[in-house]
């Protein structure tokens, strides 16, 4: 290569993979769709995608067409993820550079992939036949109740816990197990309590639990409904002789002073005065996320009435923009007393 060439190609060379990393921020976490950490094992990988894509198979899937919509698509993520989670090649390119990098290195070397329904058909057989999965025992799931605000499932939100774990280590000695299990509680933060297994293995010299401590991002995303369920594949309590449990963390929606949720609809009840029934008003409410929603009213209001406001409700989870409606129930607050002039006045106008 010419030498007065070189710097422009290195800065062009520079310049692109600064793009790939910005590039990566807005692109999908493969190991997020997978459920697994970023140092999942082979073994890791092949049973969570077992899962996902039994849960997630068109054919498996009811609901409503917008529903089965979102399971396919996400079916195909999936698939996807783990075809380039499991090739060694691929993982490393996508581990360095994200998805652009993975997209740049298969267009130069004109590399294709297997198609969704291949890879499931490669698992499980098709619906109608293949080997069955080998049953494999684990250890016991932990549910942990993780408290949030309306206003985070409305918006969204990120949530740093310390997880608690026991992990299996390996000593001197001659195995030979007469484990005692306790379940023991502990709280993770404010309104976070975990349940976990420990065990008393006094004639287990080769196996030793331990207890170590393990930050994990809690994704709560927008329009999450109460009682959801979060799962982190194989953060559970390890099985001495069997693949480590999950942990689930359960989404508990906390009451909101102001709304109340009812699927994806918002109710809330306003107040206003006796002379903005009678003679109309406009007035601005606060939504959950801080914008402001316009009330309004040009003949008279009465006690009970609703206001429909369309596309003022939640999220609905995993189909943006796509939302619920705002149902604003009227309150009318009459005087406690009134003179008798304005007595007069009142039926000289209504009597």
């Amino acid at each position: 290569m010419d030498s007065k060439f070189a710097p422009k190609w290195i800065a062009l060379l520079f310049l692109g993979l600064l793009l790939l990393h910005v590039d990566r921020a807005a692109a999908k976490d493969y190991y997020e769709l997978l459920q697994v950490p970023k140092g999942a094992s082979e073994a890791q990988l092949k049973r969570a995608y077992r899962k996902l894509a039994l849960q997630y198979h068109p054919d498996k899937v009811t609901g409503t067409e917008d529903e089965k919509k979102v399971a396919s698509q996400r079916f195909a993520d999936i698939n996807h993820a783990y075809e380039v989670l499991s090739d060694p090649e691929k993982r490393k390119i996508y581990d360095q550079y994200g998805e652009e990098g993975l997209k740049q290195a298969q267009q130069q070397g004109g590399g294709h992939g297997h198609g969704g329904n291949d890879l499931f058909n490669f698992f499980f057989g098709g619906f109608g036949g293949g080997q069955q999965e080998e049953e494999v025992r684990k250890g016991h799931t932990i549910y942990v109740d993780l408290y949030v605000t309306l206003r985070d499932l409305y918006v969204g939100k990120e949530l740093q816990v310390v997880r608690d774990k026991a992990v299996i280590k390996e000593t001197s000695g001659t195995r030979k197990c007469n484990c005692k299990t306790k379940i023991m509680t502990r709280q993770l933060g404010p309104g976070m309590f975990q349940q976990f297994q420990t065990q008393e293995c006094g004639t287990c010299p080769a196996i030793k639990l331990e207890r170590e401590q393990e930050p994990i991002t809690v994704h709560v995303e927008p329009g999450m409904v109460n009682g959801h369920q979060i799962t982190f594949f194989e953060e559970g309590e390890p099985l001495v002789d069997g693949e480590p449990g999950d942990l689930v963390f359960v989404v508990k929606q906390a009451p909101d002073a102001r709304f109340e949720r009812r699927g994806h609809d918002l109710m809330h009840n306003y107040t206003i005065s006796l002379v903005d029934a009678l003679t109309g008003f406009t007035h601005t409410i606060d939504h959950l996320d801080g914008h402001k929603v316009t009330l309004s009213a040009t003949g008279v209001t009465k006690p009970g009435d609703y206001h429909h406001i369309k596309g003022e409700g939640m999220p609905v989870h995993n189909q943006e923009p796509k939302r619920g409606d705002m149902w604003v129930q009227y309150t009318v607050a009459f005087p406690a007393k009134l003179t008798e002039e304005q007595k007069a006045t009142v039926r000289k106008l209504f009597g």
